[in-house]
């Protein structure tokens, strides 16, 4: 429990570091390029294709009488370009969040080993390679228990309960991983996983419940229209933060607790050999207290 809490508010502290704050403006930034770049060439184009579907759906010729009889006939202007921007700006945060996370935990990382273990020695247990897979099995792991279990959140208990546990099984299992990847030989990363699961799970869970935060912020934004170009930005940031933290926990946890498990496996420094010196060492103590013989008394004359 003490590495558990010590690690947590390492990562807290960590947030506040100038390279974790510029990687987490990093997707706005990432974003806003996307949208510039796509709007240069592509804005009016899509634009048109939006409003040519709208005109030639019979759907929405009712809509269009609504808003004529409401008065709001230029909202029927204005609509085509909000279905485009409803539409892209959540791919865009998408795509920059996924191109930020295969960045953010490997740099957060690194600054954890740079800080705290730059003795630590790296046995390169875990490649790209490897981590790419074990991701994707993780990720269809979990998928695959999400539908099974999906009839049991009827039961009202258990829908709080069974979706944070598996989201929170695949946190650990892709966080602990890409933590250990670097430093951890194979068996180390194995010891570590079997000696403190329920650890990493309740990291994993804790962290799921964290990213449910950002989501809700998205839901405000695609309620509230007149928000909507403020609140996705801020749920987008608040996003990267909680993956910036969720890296830096892992890796301060799993790195100390590979420091641990190498201290323990290291062989006690054994005694010196007597050298040359140790030959003209004193005397006991015992043999240098005991009283010289007593000189013998003379032979009597014959």
């Amino acid at each position: 429990m003490a590495l558990l809490l010590d690690s947590f508010w390492r990562a807290v502290a960590y947030l506040l570091r100038p390279r974790v704050i510029a990687l987490s403006v990093l997707p706005l930034v990432l974003t806003i390029a996307l949208a510039l770049g796509l709007g240069w060439f592509w804005w009016e184009s899509a634009v048109a294709w939006v409003r040519g579907l709208l005109d030639g759906s019979d759907w929405a010729t009712p809509l269009w009488n609504w808003l004529d009889g409401m008065g709001l006939a230029r909202l029927k202007a204005a609509l085509a370009p909000l279905i485009v921007i409803f539409t892209v700006t959540p791919l865009l945060a998408l795509v920059s969040l996924l191109v930020v996370a295969m960045l953010m935990t490997p740099a957060m990382v690194a600054l954890v080993a740079e800080r705290r273990f730059a003795q630590l020695e790296r046995r390169h247990g875990g490649s790209l390679f490897w981590s790419v897979l074990w991701s994707l099995g993780s990720t269809l792991a979990a998928l695959l228990a999400m539908l099974v279990s999906m009839p049991l959140w009827l039961v009202p208990p258990l829908i709080l309960i069974l979706p944070p546990l598996i989201w929170g099984w695949l946190t650990y299992r892709v966080m602990a991983f890409d933590a250990l990847a670097e430093h951890a030989s194979r068996d180390e990363r194995q010891a570590i996983f079997r000696a403190h699961r329920g650890k990493l799970l309740a990291m994993g869970v804790i962290c799921g419940y964290l990213g449910a935060a950002p989501s809700l912020v998205w839901a405000s934004g695609a309620l509230f229209a007149a928000a909507f170009l403020i609140l996705v930005p801020l749920a987008l940031w608040l996003y990267t933060l909680v993956f910036a933290f969720s890296s830096l926990w892992f890796a301060h946890y799993c790195l100390a607790a590979l420091a641990e498990l190498r201290q323990q496996a290291a062989p006690a420094p054994q005694a010196p050999a007597p050298g040359p010196a140790d030959a003209l060492a004193l005397p006991d103590e015992s043999e240098a207290a005991r009283p010289l013989d007593a000189p013998s008394a003379p032979a009597a004359p014959r």
